[in-house]
């Protein structure tokens, strides 16, 4: 994928990852717009992808603005960590339903014909080591990453032929919004980035971005390690509820 000269707009892009993705898609000369719950500064757009109107108010904005448009990331995401033994923690798990799964499919739907019109550009989607490799801590989480990565899988495939590209990102444990905290071997943010843009660069543009350090989770199952890692994590998981 090429990332310079692009019109790009991140949608969870004023934290985390997705501000550093928008550095780097700066420094490579395209013009980025981030949008978030709170985004309020210059290149920002305040968008709640919980909300179907919200959506559309910061799509018509974005278009207005950046016509040429030609690559949207859908990052937005809630990480909340959950007792299934405590039916308390069932608005928190719908809550993480709507931003993270129902958010990613309205933000695609919202900028697809604009897309399709155009004939050419890209969508990225950010699902999760933890959708093929578990944290009971965090199941709702998991469960809706494994669900990004199932509905970026047959949006590529219906995209087909269009000129759209579809990339999926996988990120492990990244040292940031306090991951660091819940694992110490998350990977430092700028060594990410790097893995990240070397591989989106490529040509072709692969299909998942998945950098060194989630390939374990990536592939536990094709690998063998699947019991062996999800015993390891469930013992971090009971730590953390306090079991």
């Amino acid at each position: 994928m090429n990332i310079d000269g692009r019109t790009a707009f991140i949608v969870g892009g004023t934290a985390g990852i997705g501000a550093a993705l928008a550095d780097r898609l700066r420094d490579a000369g395209s013009t980025v717009v981030v949008g978030g719950r709170s985004a309020d500064g210059p290149g920002q757009t305040r968008i709640d992808v919980s909300d179907p109107r919200s959506i559309v108010r910061a799509r018509d904005e974005v278009l207005a603005a950046h016509p040429d448009l030609d690559l949207v990331v859908t990052m937005a995401g809630v990480m909340p960590i959950e007792d299934l033994r405590d039916p308390a923690h069932s608005p928190v798990a719908e809550r993480a339903v709507a931003v993270n799964l129902l958010g990613t499919v309205r933000v695609i739907d919202a900028f697809t014909p604009h897309l399709l019109e155009r004939g050419s550009g890209d969508i990225v989607t950010v699902s999760s080591g933890i959708g093929f490799m578990p944290f009971p801590a965090m199941p709702t989480y998991g469960a809706t990453k494994a669900g990004v990565h199932a509905y970026t899988e047959a949006l590529r495939a219906q995209l087909a032929g269009t000129g759209i590209g579809v990339t999926e990102l996988v990120p492990p444990a990244v040292a940031n919004a306090g991951q660091e905290k819940i694992n110490p071997a998350a990977l430092p943010m700028g060594a990410f980035l790097d893995e990240v843009i070397g591989l989106l660069t490529q040509e072709p543009t692969p299909n998942e971005v998945v950098v060194e350090a989630a390939q374990h989770l990536r592939w536990a199952e094709r690998d063998g390690s699947y019991a062996e890692q999800l015993e390891r994590r469930s013992a971090t998981s009971a730590a953390l509820l306090g079991r």
